[in-house]
Formats: structure tokens, C-alpha cells, sequence
């Protein structure tokens, strides 16, 4: 197997640079054993105005057999001939990508210890691979390598048999990349790549696999608008892993989208403690009071919308009335916590057929929530930078439109009654705000006013006759359409 890569400079600006960046001197031939074969790099070039390095791999693929790794293309036991006689020393393929996470390590990772500022700068790369199988041919090489920035990305076919040209194009092809960009994500990229497009891996694909594409991903896979094949061929389709890398890369992409960090979007429980409202009367106070609305509105398909650790989906779950209910939470950690309370996976058929779980933003519009009779945002909005509630307000009641939408928050006046809360601090660490009765109120009158509800507030909790209720729920009812436009003509 052989790879190049080759850049350019100046004399204030060497090529020779790569040599830093890769760790290996320019005016050396170095070998290094893998667990597959030999490694070499050389430079078959290497001057001020341009520099190749050449990675080069020997692959024995009689001791590959006899080590048990020959898995994948060639591994099948009625085709022992194939085990020994394949393309495993000459194309690309995992062995390459193992090779290169081992051979060039640090410039994998963007370490430079000689010159710490090489690896943060982009440079004019080119990259050769005179043979890459490719399932899926030179259209799904563009698909997966024109994304991530390249000026030029050239898939040459090779030819069956340059003598027969009927014989028509193999699975095989010259890969050229040219473009400027970092020489730690270009390695990611292939590391990544060079497997998918493949499709076998040589070696066992244990859940770590899971943790090493999320490291060479980063930066550009949660984005990529082919991850999901990505991550199945990366994964040797192993369904649960697969499903694992896509949840995690969902929340990576949520957390850009919203500038956050991960763990800011998935700190909603403790996996060591319950996190709910003390004291428990209140709590389960709220839930009752929430699922009589629920009962009052007659709700069948229910959406709860941040649902944390899954108490309420578990209460909804008790009354058959709910033929459909569905929790919805930013954080997979949240999720995984609900999931173990629900035994989601010892939940018999019928029983787990009427509740699902889906991983969400709450401030941004989502189809699957469309066409339900009824939304639940219990001690949500709180938890949100005030600028950010116009965005949620039209996710839920612009956009999914349920026929009743129940919203309950702290009653900030009711503060005073907790002998354990020092005066002017909210309840929560995280929660952003906590209303008065009048904030509330007015909030919930111009949500109701813009998108055709009508709005009660109802007390939950002991009505304190100077400070109100711990809690406060405000029940919105969808005005129907042609209703409103009789009131109109009338």
C-alpha cells in the first residue's frame, strides 16, 4: 500500500516543515513494525519549495491469516486460496488507516513539539493514493471527500485490464486531494475514510471503535451530510453501535449549532442522584395536576417535551387513556437515564409500542413533533436564556401546534416560603429566570394572543394567599380555525 503526501513553500516558509509535522526527519528512510506488516516513510522529495513524504506498507498476508486478522475481504472460510492471494498488500484499506494512526501519531492529534505552531496552520496539501477500493465507485469518493474543503478531488478508475478496455473499470481507484487545510485534519479524514470507502475492516470492531471516530471526526463529521453512512461502514454496520455514534454526533452538531458545549447540553442528571424537586409532595403534586389537564383536555397522544429522567413519562404510562407518548430531551445522557427507569428494554411489546424516546432541541422546529393532541413543558422554560424563548415558543406553538399545551414554571414569589434558599437565589442552579404571577401571565397572553390559544393559569401546589402557589401552570387550548373565523366575520 502507498500514500503520498507533498506540500509547498518558500525559503521564508520551507516545504521541508512537513518533516516537523509529521515527526519524521526529511533525510531519513525510517521502518516501523505494525501489527499487520512493515511500514516505511521516505521523501522522495524534499526542498525548500516542495516536500513529499511517502508512506509505504508491506503487508504479509499469509502471517495476517495465521494471526487471525484477516477478517473481512478474503476471511471466509470456504475461500481459503482468498485468504492468501487478495489485494491486501496493494490497496488502501483499514490496514492503511491503522498505519496511519500508529506511524504518524502526533500529527494525527496536531502535536508539534519542535515547532508548536505548525500544526494549527493550514498549508497546501496533496494527497496520492494509487490504489483506494472504492464501493460505491468514484461518485460516493466526491461524496464524502467534497464536504470537507478540498480545492480538487479526483477519483481516476482503474481499469480491469489496460490491454482489454472492454473489460471495463474495477472497484479501484487513483485518489488525488489538493487543497489548504491542516495537515492533522487531513490524516482524521483518511483515517476515517480510507475503511468507509473500503467497506471491511481487518480487525474486530469492538464499542471503543465508537470513541476512535468520534476523535478523528471531530471538527467535521457531526456535520457531514453523509455521516450516517460514515458511521455504519466505519462500524462494520453493527446496528447498536452504529445507532450510539449517530446520538453522539447529533448532540456534537446541537451543541455548534447552539454555540454550546457538549457537556452543557447533556449535564441534565446525575447519574449517581435523582435530580427531582424537593420536596416530593410538590413534584408529584405538579404531576398530578399535569395529568388532569391531560385527562380534562382528553389527550391521547402526549409529547413531553424535556423530559429528563422520565418521571412523567412513567406516570403516563400507568393510564391507558394515553395511547401515544413520547419524551423528548437535548441530552442522551437524560435519555439513557429514562430509558433504565422505564426498563424500556424488558417492556413488553404492546406495553413499549405507545412510548418513544427521541433525542430533540427544543428551540428548533422538528417535524416528528407535528399532529399531537398535546405538548407538556414541565420546569422547562427556566432553564433557557430569555432571548432564546421566542425560538422555542415557535418550535411548539408555531410549528408542532398541539391542540393543548400545558407549561409549568416556579413561582419566583414563593421563594420566601423555603427556609433552605438564601434570599434572591432562583432554585436551581441552571434555571436562567424565575417569574412572578404577572410575568408569567404576560408571557403566556402574548404566546396565546400570537398563535391562536387561549391561556388559564392554574395554581399548583398550596395557594399561598400573599405569595401564590410554589408552582404555576398555564393550560393553553388551540383555537379552532374555523371557530376564530366566525368570531372574525361575526
Amino acid at each position: 500500500m502507498f500514500l503520498t503526501i507533498s506540500t509547498t513553500g518558500s525559503a521564508e516558509h520551507p516545504a521541508t516543515d512537513l518533516g516537523f509535522l509529521l515527526h519524521k526527519h526529511p533525510g531519513k528512510v525510517q521502518a516501523f513494525s505494525t501489527s499487520h506488516g512493515v511500514a516505511h516513510v521516505f521523501y522522495p522529495e524534499a526542498a525548500d519549495e516542495r516536500c513529499t513524504a511517502a508512506l509505504l506498507l508491506e503487508v504479509d498476508p499469509v502471517a495476517l491469516v495465521r494471526r487471525g486478522q484477516g477478517k473481512g475481504r478474503g476471511g471466509a472460510p470456504d475461500a481459503a486460496l482468498a485468504q492468501y492471494v487478495n489485494d491486501r498488500p496493494y490497496a488502501a484499506s483499514s490496514l492503511l488507516a491503522v498505519a496511519l494512526g500508529s506511524v504518524f501519531r502526533s500529527a494525527l492529534g496536531g502535536r508539534c513539539t519542535a515547532r508548536p505552531e505548525l500544526p494549527e496552520q493550514a498549508r497546501p496539501l496533496r494527497i496520492e493514493i494509487p490504489a483506494l477500493p472504492a464501493r460505491g465507485g468514484p461518485e460516493l469518493v466526491h461524496r464524502l471527500f467534497d464536504p470537507l474543503g478540498w480545492d480538487l478531488v479526483r477519483a481516476e478508475p482503474v481499469p480491469l485490464d489496460e490491454q482489454f478496455p472492454e473489460w471495463g473499470d474495477s472497484r479501484y481507484v487513483r485518489l488525488v486531494l489538493e487543497g489548504g487545510l491542516r495537515l492533522a485534519d487531513a490524516l482524521r479524514q483518511l483515517y476515517v475514510l480510507l475503511p468507509v470507502l473500503d467497506d471491511a475492516k481487518h480487525y474486530w470492531v469492538a464499542p471503543d471503535e465508537v470513541d476512535k471516530l468520534l476523535r478523528a471526526g471531530d471538527g467535521w463529521l457531526a456535520t457531514h451530510p453523509e455521516n450516517a453512512l460514515i458511521s455504519a461502514r466505519y462500524l462494520a454496520r453493527h446496528k447498536g453501535l452504529t445507532r450510539d455514534a449517530l446520538d453522539r454526533l447529533e448532540l456534537l452538531r446541537l451543541a455548534e449549532a447552539d454555540g454550546s458545549e457538549v457537556e452543557e447540553l447533556d449535564n441534565a442528571v446525575d447519574a449517581d442522584r435523582d435530580t427531582e424537586e424537593k420536596p416530593v409532595p410538590l413534584a408529584v403534586q405538579r404531576r398530578e395536576a399535569i395529568l388532569g389537564a391531560l385527562r380534562a383536555a382528553g389527550a391521547a397522544r402526549v409529547l413531553d417535551l424535556g423530559c429528563g429522567q422520565g418521571q412523567l413519562v412513567q406516570a403516563l404510562l400507568k393510564e391507558p387513556a394515553f395511547t401515544e407518548i413520547v419524551g423528548v430531551d437535548v441530552s442522551m445522557r437524560a435519555l439513557g437515564t429514562a430509558a433504565k427507569r422505564l426498563r424500556l428494554e424488558r417492556m413488553g411489546e404492546k406495553q413499549s409500542s405507545r412510548v418513544r424516546l427521541l433525542q430533540g432541541s427544543l428551540v428548533y422546529t422538528d417535524k416528528r413533533l407535528a399532529g399531537y393532541d398535546a405538548a407538556v413543558l414541565s420546569e422547562v422554560i427556566e432553564h433557557l436564556d430569555l432571548p432564546r424563548l421566542p425560538a422555542l415558543e415557535y418550535a411548539v406553538f408555531g410549528a408542532a401546534r398541539p391542540r393543548t399545551v400545558l407549561v409549568t414554571t416556579p413561582n419566583v414569589e414563593y421563594n420566601v416560603r423555603w427556609e433552605t434558599l438564601p434570599a434572591g437565589h432562583v432554585r436551581h442552579g441552571d434555571h436562567r429566570f424565575e417569574w412572578n404571577r404577572g410575568e408569567f401571565r404576560g408571557w403566556a397572553d402574548s404566546v396565546a394572543g400570537r398563535h391562536g390559544y387561549e391561556v388559564a393559569l392554574v395554581p399548583v401546589g398550596d395557594d399561598d394567599p400573599e405569595v401564590g402557589p410554589p408552582t404555576q401552570m398555564a393550560v393553553f387550548t388551540r383555537i379552532d380555525t374555523d371557530a376564530r373565523k366566525e368570531g372574525e366575520v361575526a
